[in-house]
């Protein structure tokens, strides 16, 4: 093996081994990260940076429909609008990409649904975090069981059989976001410990091990 193709694989072995010590640590950050633009966006807002506000809200409308009656609204008197009172306050239909003004709030660049997923997104990893040594994965049924509630009251309001309201949306999202965690996590974790004595046993091999 030529020096330059050793180094190169060296190299690799040595991020896939800090990857594999650190990938909780930069999901949860990633979620964070995440989580705290989403909530930046009205409170920008609120202090009169609209433009940079603005383009925090244009930024998450891939991962969100943001529509403003399921949505949560900081700096306003109240958390949640319905429809009707959005039209009511507005005196006219509310726009889909309406974010807010002064007197009503601005609301959180993520559904109410979706704050409640990537919270608990966090909170399970960092709960994951200190639990992981002895964390053993959720059986699938069980995490498919958790996983229904948010399935089937998306599906009842999409289909018009019954108008979810914020405490449904959630809750649902945050059984969602714990089954997923606690079902994927423990695995993945198995998978990055295999990946990481792989790696190990490669660099103790080339006498490049760093304990």
């Amino acid at each position: 093996m030529s020096g330059r193709v050793e180094r190169l694989v060296r190299l690799v072995n040595h991020t896939v081994l800090w990857v594999t010590r650190h990938w909780l640590a930069l999901v949860n950050t990633a979620m964070a990260l995440v989580l705290l633009g989403a909530l930046l966006a009205p409170v920008l807002m609120l202090q009169g940076y609209t433009r940079a506000g603005g383009l925090l809200y244009r930024a998450y409308t891939p991962l969100c429909h943001q529509l403003p009656e399921r949505s949560f609204f900081i700096g306003g008197p109240k958390l949640v609008y319905s429809l009707d009172e959005l039209n009511a306050a507005l005196g006219s239909v509310t726009p889909l990409r309406y974010v807010g003004n002064p007197e009503l709030g601005y609301k959180v660049a993520f559904c109410e649904r979706d704050v409640a997923i990537y919270a608990g997104w966090l909170v399970g990893g960092l709960l994951f975090g200190l639990l992981r040594r002895r964390a053993r994965p959720l059986r699938w049924q069980v995490a498919l069981l958790m996983s229904a509630p948010m399935a089937v009251d998306g599906l009842a309001q999409l289909v018009g059989l019954a108008e979810s309201n914020w405490e449904r949306r959630t809750l649902t999202g945050l059984l969602f976001a714990l089954a997923v965690i606690w079902f994927v996590y423990p695995l993945l974790e198995r998978g990055m410990r295999e990946a990481a004595s792989t790696a190990l046993g490669t660099l103790e091999d080339g006498g490049v091990a760093d304990r």
